[in-house]
């Protein structure tokens, strides 16, 4: 199978990360269902898209809209039978503060967003993406999941414990299929994210989400034999 013949969907896709890793993908041929909750931003990430040469599938979209993330699998299922990538990058950082301070809203956001959401792709998305003949999940994780390096981090780092947990337990699950799922760590990236957790950092001296793209888009290729792993990104450029 060949990357021109093949469907991503990227979450988080109207800026940072996965913007760029939409884009990149787009590049290889990929056509991209990309969601957000900004049309303006995904809008603007179309126009690169087709001036690139590639397409797009715009989804305007809270992942915490259940109806909505079930609708979608459903048209994905209606339109083309399967879904080849699956890269789950949207999320929230949170408030950095004592775990004794952290306010519920806060805390039930981060959890939901980081965790629950991806939970709730896999549960809608896994069928099509058995469906590929090299289907491929990327889900974005952070050295933060340490939470014993990151203090003040405790939603944040929960939330990427939780997941990394939940990401290696669907690929043991798979094992014996066509679909391969792993854990991609970005490690530290100029994005509006990290500039909130760090705002004293000179972003300029930082790799830029262009730099980090290449990793996603080789998780997302049908040659990419890793499965089960947590991946830091610089391994992969």
């Amino acid at each position: 199978m060949t990357t021109e013949n093949r469907i991503a969907l990227v979450t988080g896709a109207s800026r940072g990360l996965g913007k760029a890793a939409a884009l990149a993908l787009a590049k290889t041929g990929t056509h991209i269902i990309a969601t957000a909750r900004t049309i303006g931003a995904l809008e603007e990430l179309d126009d690169d898209i087709k001036a690139a040469g590639g397409s797009a599938t715009l989804v305007q979209m809270d992942l915490g809209d259940r109806p909505a993330m079930a609708n979608l699998a459903q048209a994905i299922q209606d339109r083309w039978g399967r879904l080849d990538v699956m890269i789950a990058n949207a999320g929230v950082l949170g408030v950095l503060t004592p775990v004794s301070h952290l306010d519920e809203t806060v805390w039930d956001e981060v959890i939901d967003t980081n965790l629950s959401a991806v939970w709730r792709m896999i549960r809608v998305f896994d069928g099509l993406l058995r469906q590929s003949p090299a289907g491929r999940a990327v889900l974005v994780t952070s050295s933060a999941s340490h939470g014993g390096n990151y203090p003040y981090w405790s939603a944040y780092s929960a939330s990427k414990a939780g997941l990394e947990a939940l990401g290696q337990s669907w690929a043991a699950e798979v094992t014996d299929t066509n679909l391969k799922v792993n854990l991609l760590d970005p490690g530290g990236v100029a994005t509006s994210m990290f500039a909130t957790a760090f705002p004293g950092i000179d972003q300029k001296t930082m790799p830029q989400p262009t730099d980090i793209a290449p990793a996603f888009v080789a998780l997302a290729s049908p040659e990419c034999a890793y499965h089960g792993e947590v991946i830091r990104a610089s391994s992969l450029l």
